[in-house]
Parts: C-alpha cells; structure tokens; sequence
C-alpha cells in the first residue's frame, strides 16, 4: 500500500525558511518520480517541483525557480523540498505525490504559512 507523510510544515515570517519532507512507503522508492504540489485556499492544487528516479533531474515552476530545492534520499525513501525566500503568495498546503500503477497517491499535506 503506497503511503506519503509529508511533516514540517508551518508558520514563517517572509524571507524566512522552511524545510518540508515526505517519507514514502509501499513502493520501489527508487524507481519513481517525486513530485511536491500545493494548493492555496480557494485556487487549484499546482505542481512546484519535480525529481526523476534516474538521475534525480528537478523541475521547477517558475514562481518558486531559484528559491525552492527538492532533493531525494533514496536509501532512506524520502524527498524534500527545502523553501527558501519565502514570500505570502508561498502560503498553502504542500502535498507529496506519486505516480504508482497509473493512479496518483498523495499524503494528508501539510501547511506553510508566511506571514509576519
């Protein structure tokens, strides 16, 4: 059974930091690309970032390019998404994703919030 958990989410003051990490399970970790998305209130869940399983090449989306790390250690099956700068518009929950099987798995998310 796949299950992602992410944790370390919350609240930050702008330019602050923050470092997320989801812990995978249920799966060949290794074989997968990771993905991290968002969804802030009342607007559609976005992807941020991409990590392949070969090689680990990352994507960004452009409103977090040159901020935002996603990293992935696969002998521990976890990814991270380390959040730098961070600014208001950055506020939302943070959910880890997979594609497994042909169907999409998600954690329970976790919330950033920036703010002063």
């Amino acid at each position: 059974q796949v299950q992602l958990v992410e944790s370390g989410g919350g609240l930050v003051q702008p330019g602050g930091s923050l470092r997320l990490s989801c812990a995978a399970s249920g799966f060949t970790f290794s074989w997968y690309t990771m993905n991290w998305y968002r969804q802030a209130p009342g607007k559609e869940r976005e992807l941020v970032a991409v990590i392949t399983n070969i090689g680990g090449s990352t994507n960004y989306a452009d409103s977090v390019k040159g901020r935002f790390t996603i990293s992935r250690d696969n002998a521990k099956n976890t990814v991270a998404l380390q959040m730098n700068s961070l600014k208001p518009e950055d506020t939302a929950v943070y959910y880890c994703n997979v594609v497994w099987g042909g169907l999409p798995y998600w954690g329970q998310g976790t919330q950033v919030t920036v703010s002063s």
